[in-house]
Order: C-alpha cells, then structure tokens, then sequence
C-alpha cells in the first residue's frame, strides 16, 4: 500500500497507480475534495484493478480516520507549503505512517528560497538533513531535473 500526501490534482497519484499496478491499494490525502473526485475519476478510468481511497485532510494534522502501515508515500510539491519550523512534526507524523522499511519518495524544487507560489521549499541538501534528523537512515538523490520556475526539481527516495 502507497499514499500520496498532498496530492492535488494527481498527476503523481496517477503516476504512481501505475507504477504500483494491479491489485494494489492506493491513498490519496489533500484538502482539495474536488480534485480529490477527479483523481478517483480517472483512477478508476485507467486503473481499474487499483484500488484508490481518497481523503479529503490536512496532511500536517494525523488524519482521522488513520491509514493503514504503508510500504510507501510520495510527497511531490506539498511539503513547501508548511514552515520550516512545523516540517520537523510533518515529516515525523507522516514518517509514522509507514511500515518498518518503508519508503519515502519525495519531489521537491532544489532551493531553499522560495516564493509567494512556493512559500518553504526545501533543497535536497536541507531534505536529506531534515530526514536524518527524523530517523531515517538512508537518504538518496535520484535524479534532478531543470525547472523553468524555480531551477531545478529533485526526486529522492528515504528509507
């Protein structure tokens, strides 16, 4: 089981629907319960042997209904809207939702000045900080890729 916190309009939900394939279960969790309509639209559409459970929440706060023990999250382009002083208590709830071995891919612009769109973004050096200091042990820089926004996306998998 996987979840994308955060996920808007789910082109990573999407994305990682068919990476998980059929016969696989997948949460979607953002505030926004119009795309969330949408993305179970689509899902269902492309990926009929995904299992898809929406949740209209704020993923910074535990949900109320709770998850069960995930092999995995992806967060892409969520967790700069939170303030650098509250990603510490996100990432540690968060964290607490996966299984023992569990994965975290994360996608997120490479600087740590942001805008009035991108308000907190954290660069891969600051994220690979942030998830030592949140207990996990290992940190990896997969790929970067040109932004014509803000420099540069990265995509990092913790573990």
């Amino acid at each position: 089981m996987w979840a994308d916190f955060g996920s808007g309009h789910g082109a990573f939900t999407l994305a990682l629907a068919e990476l998980i394939g059929p016969g696989s279960t997948l949460y979607s969790i953002d505030r926004d319960t119009s795309a969330l309509r949408e993305q179970a639209r689509l899902v269902a559409e492309r990926f009929p042997a995904v299992s898809l459970h929406t949740m209209g929440a704020d993923f910074t706060r535990p949900l109320a209904s709770g998850l069960p023990a995930l092999d995995g999250l992806v967060m892409a382009n969520a967790l700069h809207y939170v303030n650098d002083r509250d990603k510490p208590r996100v990432v540690q709830l968060l964290k607490g939702y996966l299984r023992p071995g569990g994965r975290w891919l994360m996608v997120e612009y490479n600087v740590d000045r942001g805008n009035p769109w991108v308000p907190h973004p954290l660069s891969y050096a600051t994220w690979e900080k942030l998830a030592r200091e949140c207990g996990f042990e290992q940190v990896r820089l997969l790929a970067t890729r040109p932004s014509s926004f803000l420099r540069e996306f990265y995509a990092a998998v913790s573990y």
